[in-house]
């Protein structure tokens, strides 16, 4: 734990080590709610007394100033997230007797729909690697890699922590499921369609990678990075006629709503993707929703809402 966590008090250092050793989140999550804390600490300034001194007025007053600020309600509910779980940790563990912030009602988090591709623009994406011509300088298998990787965010739907953080025996020859390191360190088995196993053992024996290593390695033979895999989908998209930005996080939204499109279980979808809660695959309803209304409005004679 660093110095500035320390700075905010024992509390907040104890708290901070609870969802680290205890919790198992992420550093991404531990780095988000120690911020929100020790900005919630820096607009108290001298007013400041004691975390556990701090009524459900000060709160109410930090969260009119956000919204004075129009702050978007996503970072103040990420905010106001933190403050809720740190709360809580002090009535379970330090004797609290009740939450301040259990007073305070946020904002309403607007919804707004995952973008993704359709199977013509997927397919497009897929073949770019094999199809542009390859850099003279760069290994062989380099655009092997890169199709692997494409082909395992459309089938696998993983996170691109996940996807970067895969060994060469995440997916072992011959198999048909590969091991996910997800969120809390959690090990979960995914599918592996044929075209992305094939695609992994292409590159793989190309590359020359196996066991414990990297599966996927830059041109230096290290782990890529996260910005790496962003960078060489950048340079895809460069050449591409898609008509807007891909991230990875897009191929992800893109594995969901084709399964669901063609009839998945929403909770098989869940499983899948690694969510630990139903509720956050249900935004993935919507989109399939929406475009269930438009085929029935071009293609029902007596929908009544075609515009001649």
């Amino acid at each position: 734990m660093n110095s500035t966590a320390a700075e905010l008090g024992p509390l907040v250092f104890r708290f901070l080590e609870y969802l680290e050793a205890e919790r198992n989140a992420s550093p991404r999550t531990v780095e988000a709610y120690h911020r929100s804390l020790q900005l919630f600490r820096r607009w108290a300034g001298e007013d400041f007394e004691a975390w556990e001194r701090c009524g459900a007025d000060v709160f109410r007053s930090w969260l009119y100033e956000a919204l004075n600020e129009q702050l978007k309600p996503s970072t103040i509910r990420l905010r106001f997230a933190a403050l809720r779980s740190f709360y809580e940790y002090l009535m379970r563990r330090e004797g609290l007797q009740a939450s301040p912030l259990a007073e305070v009602s946020l904002p309403r988090a607007s919804q707004s729909l995952p973008v993704h591709l359709s199977l013509h623009q997927m397919e497009e994406l897929l073949a770019l690697p094999l199809r542009i011509p390859p850099d003279k300088k760069s290994p062989a298998w380099l655009p092997h890699r890169d199709v692997a990787i494409l082909e395992l965010f459309y089938s696998c739907g993983m996170r691109l922590s996940e996807l970067v953080a895969l060994d060469a025996d995440s997916l072992r020859p011959g198999e048909n499921c590969i091991r996910v390191l997800g969120k809390g360190r959690k090990v979960r088995l995914v599918p592996v369609g044929d075209y992305a196993r094939e695609a992994v053992e292409r590159y793989r024996e190309m590359a020359g990678v196996q066991g414990r290593e990297p599966l996927f390695i830059s041109r230096l033979g290290k782990r890529m990075s996260c910005r790496s895999v962003q960078l060489m989908l950048d340079k895809y998209l460069r050449v591409s006629d898609l008509p807007f930005h891909i991230s990875p996080h897009k191929l992800r939204h893109t594995f969901a709503t084709h399964l669901l499109d063609a009839g998945a279980d929403l909770r098989a979808v869940q499983e899948l993707l690694g969510h630990s809660s139903l509720a956050t695959t249900q935004i993935y309803t919507h989109v399939t929703r929406t475009r269930m209304q438009q085929v029935y409005r071009q293609a029902h004679p007596r929908a009544g809402w075609n515009e001649e």
